[in-house]
């Protein structure tokens, strides 16, 4: 069973992440997982903390000579920033009054309930877990989890399809996808905000500086799709074995999402049935694909909670980041006087960066489903075990 845990606070000592159930035998290095991170780190929109961070992932077990040993992979990731907390976000404790008490809670945030739940008078208590700082270890889990599907050809990759309110037209973004997914990708690892038109960047661009502007902040939604994913994986006999399930409750658990679609999405309750359903065709199968195959993917790869072969299609939508430099009214857990929510030091727009987070949980997830299917204590056990159900497909 393939899982992990993570840990760590925003301005604490570094995050950390434990992930077991990787087979042996795969080979792997800290820079795989260091080119995840960077990728997280980019974007038009992101705050100060960017500056300071230079996210780099030390593998500290569960690996030896390069490849994983079979046992848990333990992932430790400094926070550079902690030298400037180090009095505040003590582990021992430490004499006196604490500077920085948030006690004025942000709208659109963890720190009111979070409080109430936990009983803490100090809101850093509840913020600086809840941060999306936390997605660094979240990404780099995902990174492993890319590299092992690599040895079954199969690919997560990621783009953003709208900031504000801006977007492609849908005659240009299906110009776009008769391109294919990895044309559409590349295009935008190119871009600032990872998406693959240059005159839509700018109107996004346009967006951010306006929300910046106001002290504001912006939303948007990404794509990602999974490639290459087998038939069968995720079963529809239980409620927590669905693979759509699973997906989107992995996007919806990133910070700041408020919406997950799978395929056509919301856009599927709008049409006729005849124009929701992918038409099921077959041809004589080859050793790359079955025999039956679809004329269309508006299911989005899934279909009673399994894949069905097709590309999987997912979609998060993210909203406005809820720390504002132009603080909405609160009141304080204290006086319970109204004052302006505190503001912590926050980014403008992290869509682009949403995306790349949104990659690393797809792709555990697909990872986890194919290690229930497949199992395998060796990566070589693993192939093996693939290798004779793709012959029993092509054989149906």
């Amino acid at each position: 069973m393939l899982r992990y845990l993570n840990a760590g606070e925003s301005h604490g000592i570094c995050l950390v992440a434990v992930l077991e159930g990787i087979p042996a035998g795969l080979p792997l290095v800290e820079e795989e997982i260091n080119q995840e991170l960077v990728r997280r780190q980019r974007g038009y929109g992101r705050g100060g903390r960017m500056k300071i961070e230079k996210d780099q992932a030390q593998i500290l077990s569960g690996v030896r000579q390069g490849k994983t040993l079979g046992s848990p992979i333990a992932l430790r990731i400094e926070n550079k920033d902690w030298k400037n907390w180090e009095k505040i976000m003590s582990i021992a404790e430490v004499g006196g009054e604490i500077s920085r008490v948030v006690t004025k809670p942000r709208p659109g945030h963890a720190d009111l309930a979070g409080a109430v739940k936990y009983g803490h008078r100090d809101l850093r208590n509840i913020l600086e877990r809840a941060s999306a700082r936390e997605t660094v270890t979240r990404v780099a889990v995902g990174a492993i989890s890319k590299r092992f599907l690599k040895e079954f050809g199969i690919e997560v990759i990621g783009w953003v399809v709208e900031i504000g309110g801006i977007r492609l037209s849908e005659e240009e973004y299906q110009k776009w996808l008769a391109k294919g997914p990895k044309a559409i990708f590349e295009k935008s690892e190119a871009s600032e905000l990872r998406v693959p038109d240059k005159n839509l960047e700018k109107a996004m661009m346009e967006k951010i500086d306006e929300a910046k502007s106001r002290g504001d902040t912006s939303g948007g939604v990404f794509e990602v799709q999974a490639l290459g994913v087998p038939i069968g994986l995720g079963s529809h006999v239980q409620w927590d074995r669905k693979l759509d399930g699973r997906l989107a409750q992995a996007v919806m658990s990133i910070q700041a999402i408020k919406g997950v679609e799978i395929g056509l999405g919301f856009e599927a309750a709008r049409r006729w049935g005849s124009e929701v359903h992918d038409e099921i065709f077959y041809k004589k199968p080859n050793l790359l694909e079955m025999g039956f195959h679809r004329g269309s993917n508006r299911a989005g790869g899934t279909e009673g909670g399994m894949s069905n072969g097709q590309p999987i299609v997912v979609r998060g939508a993210m909203k406005p980041i809820s720390t504002l430099y132009k603080p909405m009214r609160s009141v304080d857990i204290e006086t319970k006087e109204t004052f302006e929510a505190t503001v912590e030091r926050s980014d403008f727009c992290a869509v682009p960066s949403a995306c790349v987070v949104a990659e690393g949980v797809v792709a555990f997830e697909i990872a986890r489903a194919f290690l229930e299917k497949f199992g395998g204590d060796s990566l070589e056990e693993t192939i093996r075990n693939y290798k004779g159900y793709l012959k029993s497909v092509q054989e149906f």
